[in-house]
């Protein structure tokens, strides 16, 4: 099978090739003779009930700073010209990303997008798992005060972190006398507009923030975040160590009950947080770690990743 794969995307001359996720799933798209395309959210358009892009073929190459050869910019028909579009930009899951999910929304009962759009849309990393609040920390979402004053008081440590916040951004632990608590939550309402979450601290997350990634619905693989000296934040881009690891018992029940949803809605490639056997996030936009799983564990999640996209394409007839 060769397929026209579109990857929308932040800048290909900006990322770091040794663990970027979208450039191995472009490696290994590339390695089974699918055709690779480039552009950004910024270039989609629609005109006449096509949606377009202002698209670059490209093809890749293991070599920082020397990792891609780009063509001239032409414009795609993303539901006539192409079969698979991933769509790997970074977040912040705003505005911008929403628009998007519509637009790429009107193609998907011709091309693939994966992660679906709809699916994406509907499935915000803080709010989606709420669906599965039995695995979960104590959490709050609120903008008032006293509501979290009250939160603080039962559990007396906890987590402050903005609800469409990624990579670790402005996320806060606030101690039992810490008395910043007031000013943080007013300094949250001047700048987000949303509602903010609260959760209760989960003294573990120096143990590791586990990043589980299911490929349509099953495990593949894990890593362990390991914070940096003297941080609660675990994720790699806040200065995060990944280490080898395995899933408990908890953390597979916790696959088992997720992992019909995911592939159910066609959320192909998701990662999962888990701190203390507790649920954090569902990370349906721009999961990463594949690198990080593969070279720990001798795996090969791109490929499970193409697999899956694959059989979903051929499943269309």
């Amino acid at each position: 099978m060769s397929l026209k794969v579109a990857v929308q995307m932040d800048p290909l001359e900006t990322i770091k090739i040794a663990g970027d996720s979208t450039f191995a799933l472009m490696m290994a798209a590339q390695s089974r003779g699918h055709t690779l395309y480039e552009y950004g959210p910024g270039d989609l358009s629609y005109d006449r009930g096509q949606v377009r892009a202002l698209a670059r073929p490209v093809t890749v190459r293991a070599a920082q700073g020397d990792h891609f050869t780009a063509g001239e910019q032409e414009v795609i028909d993303l539901g006539d010209d192409i079969d698979v579009v991933l769509m790997r930009q970074d977040p912040p899951f705003d505005l911008a990303y929403i628009t998007a999910t519509h637009l790429l929304e009107r193609i998907a009962q011709r091309t693939l997008v994966v992660n679906d759009p709809a699916a994406v849309r509907n499935a915000p990393e803080k709010l989606f798992v709420l669906d599965y609040a039995q695995f979960m920390p104590a959490t709050l979402i609120t903008r008032k005060l006293d509501e979290v004053r009250a939160f603080h008081a039962e559990h007396g440590e906890i987590v402050v972190k903005p609800l469409y916040g990624n990579a670790g951004s402005a996320v806060f632990h606030v101690g039992r006398a810490d008395k910043n608590l007031a000013a943080l939550i007013e300094l949250f309402g001047e700048v987000w507009r949303e509602p903010f979450m609260v959760q209760a601290f989960l003294p573990d997350v120096s143990e590791g923030d586990k990043r589980i990634v299911l490929v349509d619905g099953v495990p593949t693989g894990a890593i362990n975040r390991l914070p940096k000296s003297g941080e609660i934040r675990s994720n790699l881009a806040a200065g995060g160590a990944a280490h080898a690891t395995e899933l408990t018992p908890k953390e597979r029940e916790i696959c088992d009950v997720l992992g019909p949803e995911l592939a159910a809605r066609g959320l192909i490639f998701v990662g999962i947080d888990v701190i203390a056997g507790h649920l954090t996030e569902i990370n349906v936009t721009s999961p990463t770690g594949i690198v990080a799983i593969d070279k720990f564990n001798g795996t090969d999640t791109p490929g499970l990743i193409w697999d899956a996209i694959e059989r979903r394409v051929s499943a269309r007839g």
